[in-house]
C-alpha cells in the first residue's frame, strides 16, 4: 500500500509537477485536526497510487512554501494539477470531500478531450 510523500520546501516544485493530480496535505505535529486528518490521507495514497500523488508537508520544517501559499490555518489540503494549484480545503474535512476534490481533476482530464 503506498503511502503519502512526505515533501519539503527543497523538492515541493518537482512534486507538484505533475502530470498526475497532486494532493499537498500541510500539517504539523502539534496540530490535533491534523492527526485526525492523517490517516485518511494515508488511505488516499494508497486507493489512488498510480492515478495521483498524495504528499505531506510539515510546516513547521518548512517554512518557504507554507508562506508562499499563504497558509495560515493547518490542516489545509491543496490540489495541484501541472504545478497549479487548483483546489484547497482548510481544516479536518470527511475522506469524502477529499476524494471528491481529488477525483474531480482525475476525470477532468478525459472529459476535455472528448
Amino acid at each position: 500500500m503506498a503511502k503519502a510523500i512526505e515533501i519539503t520546501d527543497a523538492n515541493f516544485a518537482d512534486v507538484i509537477n505533475s502530470d498526475k493530480p497532486v494532493l499537498v496535505d500541510f500539517w504539523a505535529e502539534w496540530c490535533g485536526p491534523c492527526k485526525m486528518i492523517g490517516p485518511v490521507v494515508e488511505q488516499l495514497a494508497g486507493e489512488y497510487e498510480g492515478k495521483a500523488v498524495v504528499a505531506k508537508m510539515d510546516v513547521d520544517m518548512n517554512a518557504q512554501v507554507p508562506a508562499q501559499f499563504g497558509i495560515r490555518s493547518i490542516p489545509t489540503l491543496m490540489v495541484f494539477k501541472n504545478g497549479k494549484m487548483v483546489d484547497k480545503v482548510i481544516g479536518a474535512v470527511p475522506k469524502a470531500v477529499l476524494e471528491q476534490k481529488l477525483v474531480a481533476h482525475l476525470e477532468h482530464d478525459h472529459s476535455k478531450h472528448e
